[in-house]
């Protein structure tokens, strides 16, 4: 495979592969130590600057509603003739895999089940235990969520697209920065994007390895191992590197809309072989209840649980949500080209918003429903969180079946993360190029599995998960210069004429 040394932005991708081995070196070498460093520092920045993450993805929801709902919504991302780069069907489906999928299958039985027997408020085990759960759980995957994401997207998208400048993360910052983006400050940026990308989808990558190897063990009785979740890895890597190299439209657009089938195929089993009457009444009431603590919840006027409480779970959920910002909003953007930014905005927070509600009350509200008929399942989950999904279908119909393909719908939300956060990385350390030489895609695909298996075996898999959640501190800040950046270079823009 000959190297194309044109299309590589050379200080960010050498500073990124150093940076890359320098920390994987400590994880290995020291995993105790790394872990003590890395999760002290998360948890002295969750605990000193929680309000401003509370502030700011409140800020970060209501600037990217002003910028679809204002006159400069009818503004495109990119040529004003140009159409949309993809049709809405295939756009849905790369912009969900790439941000949630993987998450909502993991936590789409386990986040609920665990607010429900372990509730911040509520007497555990009650009916209110129960519309809390579904709350604070549809608070922690909606708008917010999405909202951080909107505003980098749109971001990215604007200057790449409209303005003409690389899709990279340095380039939201032009309107402060200037042409100083093309030195060692953007640099800075984008490796720092690097890292937290890297890692964070390593440290997903290693954790859904342990899940899908808890489905394979309910299926098949196959040890559970860190052999066994090397194995899955290697076997997600080799399908995220064939995808990335196949590129955006035959790669990763398609494995993502063959997911998206599966997971919707499981979702209506489920939905018509559980409890389907009790889903019916579950999901607008609950909604209701969502929207009505939307405002007190979102602008930190009222709080759930102890301070403890919010450090494990919303505070987490923010850091979490602004760490992966620049790679959920890099991918977005990337795919956003044709748009108009009211597209943009209202397509990536309501969709999402709406599928993530649908999901957690089909399956969250069915293993709640299905344990107070039967209990067990949530005792189950509490135990390990990773069998969720499995507890779930283990009690409805054709469970060995119907867990086979949870099993793969799981696995291919992998390589759909795991190739769309490739092509990210790709796009960094290549200046923002839209389309990476193929050589560097099969480099930082392999790196992000080899990263995530390295870690497995040596137990540092927790501290890399809580280095990554330490980019959410900067990373808020950068977003909080984005969102006055791009508001400007709107500002000067205007509405369009026409």
């Amino acid at each position: 495979m000959k190297a194309d040394w044109s299309r590589i932005e050379p200080a960010v991708f050498l500073s990124s592969a150093a940076v890359v081995l320098a920390v994987l070196a400590f994880g290995v070498a020291d995993p105790e130590r790394a872990k003590e460093l890395f999760v002290g520092l998360q948890d002295w920045i969750v605990e000193t600057w929680g309000w401003l993450f509370v502030g700011s993805t409140a800020l970060f929801l209501l600037f990217s509603v002003w910028c679809a709902l204002g006159k400069r919504g009818a503004i495109r991302l990119g040529p004003e003739d140009e159409p949309p780069a993809f049709g809405l069907p295939s756009w849905f489906a790369m912009l969900f895999s790439a941000g949630m999928g993987i998450g909502i299958m993991f936590f789409g039985v386990a986040e609920p089940v665990t607010h429900f027997a372990n509730p911040p408020v509520a007497t555990a085990g009650t009916p209110e235990a129960a519309r809390q759960a579904m709350t604070i759980t549809f608070f922690h995957w909606g708008l917010h969520a999405w909202g951080v994401y909107a505003v980098m997207g749109l971001a990215i998208a604007y200057f790449g697209h409209r303005q003409g400048l690389p899709l990279a993360i340095r380039s939201t910052l032009h309107p402060l920065l200037g042409d100083r983006i093309h030195g060692w400050i953007g640099h800075g940026v984008d490796v720092f994007a690097v890292f937290g990308t890297l890692f964070g989808l390593a440290t997903s990558l290693g954790l859904g390895a342990m899940q899908i190897n808890a489905g394979l063990a309910r299926l098949f009785d196959a040890p559970v191992s860190s052999n066994v979740q090397v194995m899955v890895i290697a076997a997600i890597t080799a399908a995220a590197t064939i995808s990335v190299v196949l590129g955006l439209d035959r790669g990763i657009r398609r494995l993502s809309e063959l997911n998206v089938a599966l997971a919707t195929l499981l979702l209506l089993f489920v939905a018509f072989a559980g409890p389907t009457w009790a889903l019916v009444e579950a999901l607008p009431a609950r909604l209701f209840d969502y929207v009505a603590a939307l405002v007190p919840l979102g602008s930190g006027y009222q709080t759930i649980g102890s301070v403890d409480w919010q450090k494990g779970w919303t505070l987490f959920y923010w850091a979490w949500w602004i760490a992966w910002s620049p790679f959920v909003g890099m991918f977005i953007a990337r795919i956003s080209r044709g748009r108009t930014i009211r597209e943009f905005v209202l397509g990536v927070l309501i969709i999402p918003t709406l599928i993530s509600c649908l999901w957690f009350t089909v399956f969250g509200w069915s293993a709640l429903t299905l344990d107070a008929q039967s209990p067990g399942l949530v005792a189950a989950v509490e135990g390990n969180n990773a069998i969720g999904i499995y507890a779930l279908l283990e009690r409805l119909p054709a469970a060995e079946w119907t867990s086979l393909l949870a099993a793969l719908v799981v696995a291919i939300f992998f390589v759909t993360s795991s190739d769309s956060g490739s092509f990210v990385i790709d796009m960094l350390t290549s200046g923002g190029h839209p389309d990476p030489a193929v050589w560097q895609r099969v480099f930082w695909a392999v790196s992000e599995g080899f990263v995530a298996a390295a870690l497995l075996l040596a137990g540092g898999l927790a501290a890399l998960q809580s280095a990554a959640i330490n980019t959410g501190l900067p990373f808020c800040l950068i977003l909080l210069a984005v969102c006055f950046g791009l508001g400007r270079a709107l500002w000067r823009e205007g509405a369009p004429t026409r």
